[in-house]
């Protein structure tokens, strides 16, 4: 349990240099979709190394999961980035990832209403923590105005995580984690490499330096660090924590990938919400720690089970 914790928490640590780096590249002239392309592209060909040997030659388990890999790679890969991506853009990583982190909500919200069935009251009380944590963190009385359109970019991203979340939370035991992450990156970049050449996609590179706390770096150290940090090692220590802890430990855990990013983003990019934000921050965290606190006293086959595999793959935000 103890090595699981530190793995879980160093997996989110890992996780939450993604928006510090990306921002880094976004400065520089990077557009959105370059930094998610090469991301995808850089951590699907490093994970297809372990992925392949997982395979042990049973190649039909991809045919047989085609759907839940291309879906996984669409939505819960491409989509979710370049969203969260174009958040990032326009507003402090901090802001973007909890904006991002209201996907359990979204999910509370619709299984009520497919459902018709109210939730029990701690996930009742989770939920509109959480939305009240958006009004503030929003700070729409602030002097510093929001960016609306960034925060319908992360709040799009929310909906693909939470879009993610359903799809991996159908029990599966024919596709090992290792070769769903790396599929689903493979299917992303191709899908992203695709829609630039259709000229969808705007895509711009540049071979700037980057700035990342008092240093000033080659653009590629960035790039490294999105791609091997923040994906791949990320990734496969996330499956390991993952098995060690089980899906709902380790879900928990991984909340703790937003101080992380407030902080990677602190101390790489001067960035730090204002006090009302960080209220509301806690607010939704507060609000999410108690909708899986309500999942944990689920019993087995019943209610909302889909939170309940949603980490043995870890999302790339």
């Amino acid at each position: 349990m103890a090595s699981g914790l530190g793995v879980a928490l160093f997996s989110s640590a890992v996780f939450g240099l993604s928006g510090s780096f990306a921002k880094a590249l976004l400065e520089t002239g990077w557009t959105p979709g370059a930094a998610v392309t090469a991301r995808l592209t850089g951590a699907a060909v490093i994970l297809a190394i372990p992925a392949i040997p997982a395979l042990r030659g049973r190649w039909h388990q991809l045919r047989d999961n085609w759907l839940t890999v291309l879906l996984f790679g669409l939505i819960g890969v491409a989509a979710c980035q370049l969203f969260y991506f174009n958040a990032v853009a326009r507003l402090s990583v901090g802001v973007a990832l909890l904006l991002e982190y209201l996907a359990p909500v979204i999910i509370v919200l619709w299984l009520w209403a497919a459902s018709r069935k109210r939730p029990r009251p701690l996930t009742i009380a989770g939920t509109l923590l959480s939305l009240g944590g958006l009004v503030l963190v929003l700070d729409l009385t602030g002097a510093v105005k929001i960016d609306l359109i960034g925060v319908l970019w992360g709040i799009a991203a929310a909906v693909c995580l939470a879009i993610y979340f359903f799809i991996t939370a159908k029990e599966n035991d024919t596709l090992p984690p290792i070769v769903l992450a790396s599929g689903g990156l493979m299917v992303g970049a191709v899908i992203m490499w695709l829609a630039a050449a259709t000229g969808l996609l705007p895509m711009a590179f540049s071979t700037a330096d980057t700035r990342l706390g008092p240093w000033v770096t080659p653009w590629w150290v960035a790039l490294g660090g999105l791609v091997v940090l923040a994906t791949v090692l990320a990734y496969v220590s996330g499956i390991v924590a993952a098995r060690a802890l089980g899906s709902k430990v380790a879900s928990f855990v991984s909340l703790t990938e937003v101080l992380f990013a407030v902080v990677w983003a602190w101390l790489l990019l001067g960035e730090l919400p204002g006090p009302i934000q960080l209220i509301g921050g806690l607010l939704i965290v507060g609000g999410v720690v108690l909708v899986r606190l309500d999942e944990l006293r689920t019993p087995s086959g019943a209610g909302p089970a889909a939170l309940d595999h949603a980490n043995d793959v870890e999302p790339v935000p």
